[in-house]
């Protein structure tokens, strides 16, 4: 097996850790809900050209009813609710603690999937994902009363990724990335449409270009790569490798923000 997959997987990871302190960056200009759907315009956008690949682009309505369900409930939980939710958690706290938190979307995915989609967990991953729970909430007691504001909204962003995770591998009757050019379109367009009824445009057009360019990047470009990632190397493997993704984005938050490591942060690390 070449390189390639592991590259692949690891650029993705990357991309994606890229987006917490960029959006931390764009939200001293841009309000959570501009931001967010500038974001996912910008996914849209980066998965259209493998989206064209793979002709003819199924639209909603013509879609089987199970597949239009579970699209919408994905667009809803992970395209529109989860990504605002996360940026006003954003806003109240340090980037490098909120890469950190995005851990518990694996918890959320793997509670979820017992409770409601008849997975199964072993005795190692209920034990991961304790650790990674527990790494959570020393971190949010760390910082006081906006550490656990933050942590909160943050915490149910992931409940909402969880969701969308289960939903979207329940869809069979489109590709991975025709399910992402549709919540990219629909939730994008829904958040700039709230985000702008909400509070006037005060954007400057640099920050709108980065943060289209963010979501072309880190939401469409990275789910590109993880899906090819993931064919050649397997899902386990694959995410594995994309678990670095928080690493990434502390490592970015400290050179471009100037955000210090505390103690804390490297022990939930």
């Amino acid at each position: 097996m070449t390189l390639r997959p592991f590259l692949l997987a690891l650029v993705s990871a990357a991309l994606f850790g890229a987006a917490t302190p960029l959006s931390k960056y764009l939200l001293m200009d841009l309000g959570p809900f501009q931001l967010s759907g500038l974001l996912y315009l910008g996914a849209a956008v980066g998965v259209l050209p493998a989206t064209l690949r793979r002709r003819p682009i199924q639209p909603p309505w013509q879609m089987d009813v199970p597949t239009r369900r579970r699209l919408l409930g994905a667009i809803c939980f992970g395209g529109i609710v989860g990504p605002v939710l996360l940026l006003f958690g954003l806003r109240l706290a340090a980037a490098t603690s909120v890469a950190l938190w995005l851990n518990l979307e694996a918890v959320a995915t793997a509670v979820l999937g017992v409770w409601f989609f008849r997975d199964h967990l072993g005795r190692n991953s209920w034990i991961g994902a304790a650790g990674i729970l527990v790494g959570a909430l020393v971190l949010s007691w760390g910082q006081g009363a906006a550490g656990w504001q933050a942590g909160l909204l943050v915490a149910a962003a992931c409940l909402c990724w969880g969701f969308d995770n289960h939903l979207t591998a329940l869809i069979d009757g489109i590709t991975p990335a025709q399910s992402t050019l549709w919540k990219g379109v629909v939730a994008g367009s829904v958040n700039l449409l709230m985000g702008l009824w909400i509070s006037p445009w005060q954007g400057q057009w640099a920050h709108v270009a980065l943060a289209l360019l963010v979501g072309v990047f880190a939401y469409g470009f990275s789910i590109v790569f993880y899906i090819h990632s993931a064919q050649q190397l397997g899902a386990t493997r694959s995410q594995l490798l994309f678990s670095t993704a928080p690493y990434f984005g502390m490592a970015l938050a400290v050179w471009l923000l100037g955000e210090p490591l505390s103690g804390l942060q490297l022990l939930s690390a």
